[in-house]
């Protein structure tokens, strides 16, 4: 037997052979189990990049109800501004709805990477919106209360267009401790956002509110140090940063606010902000 009838003999053989196992493969418990398998991994993937496209959308949402916020210090009329962010967080709030309706039967801690990105937006666009009506932060609970959803559910009979419902159940979302506090850690930067914007609008007395708010949020989070979550120790020195820019306003404010006009204090504060990026970059 020379080489190629050699390669064409075991050609044939291994022909026979996948034959062979794709008829015992087709009753094999083992195979069975592992279609099984796919199945509910799909299903799982699935359901995770939904979760993800809902997390962008409140994403999306929620930074243009804190960019909508911050036009309180510059518009005569703050209410009509705090009731219209007002609004589109009730529109984010029904996207956390669908959200807890992804995660009905499931354990929220096995998708939470696809969502949590959102709702810590979402936390903070809260809280800062809960700071400029109350100068003081909204608590977990109080987050968590109003994130109850009444969902019914239609019957599906072929032939009507409009099923009638046949029962209501109540969905509930947990913000979780973490997304908290790091919604919480991102607030900070958005306050010291706000102060500038105060000051550049010749509002002297806010800088030195946020300043001791800030001050009480770092307190808070020291406390936690290296025994919270990774994200909120990697989060601290941004929320330094935002509090040392403040007292930098504040200082400004106290020793030098009677010599520099108020229509300029903002660029005052906006150059020294920037140097004070520049140095931090410098290794």
């Amino acid at each position: 037997m020379n080489k190629r009838e050699g390669e064409g003999w075991s050609r044939r053989n291994a022909e026979a052979a996948q034959e062979r196992d794709a008829h015992a493969n087709s009753s094999s418990p083992i195979v069975a189990a592992f279609k099984v398998f796919q199945q509910e991994l799909d299903t799982r993937h699935d359901k995770y990049e939904r979760l993800v496209k809902i997390s962008r959308d409140i994403t999306i949402e929620s930074k243009r109800s804190i960019f909508l916020l911050h036009r309180v210090t510059n518009v005569p009329d703050a209410e009509g501004v705090l009731n219209e962010a007002e609004a589109k967080l009730d529109g984010v709030r029904q996207k956390i709805g669908q959200i807890a309706e992804e995660l009905r039967g499931e354990d929220i801690y096995q998708f939470h990477r696809a969502f949590t990105p959102g709702v810590q937006e979402y936390v903070e666009a809260v809280t800062f919106l809960h700071y400029i009506r109350h100068r003081s932060l909204i608590s977990l609970e109080e987050i968590n209360a109003r994130l109850v959803f009444m969902k019914t559910e239609k019957a599906d009979p072929k032939g009507l267009a409009e099923a009638p419902p046949v029962g209501a159940h109540v969905l509930t979302f947990q913000v979780t401790p973490a997304d908290y506090l790091l919604g919480v850690a991102d607030l900070t930067g958005e306050l010291m956002r706000l102060c500038i914007g105060s000051v550049g609008n010749g509002d002297i007395d806010t800088p030195f509110q946020l300043s001791q708010f800030l001050r009480q949020i770092h307190d808070g989070f020291s406390y936690i140090g290296n025994t919270g979550p990774y994200e909120v120790s990697k989060k601290l020195h941004t929320l330094r940063q935002s509090l040392g820019k403040v007292e930098d306003a504040c200082y400004t404010l106290r020793v030098r606010g009677s010599e520099i006009p108020k229509h300029m204090l903002a660029d005052v504060f906006c150059t020294r902000t920037t140097h004070m990026d520049t140095e931090e970059g410098v290794v």
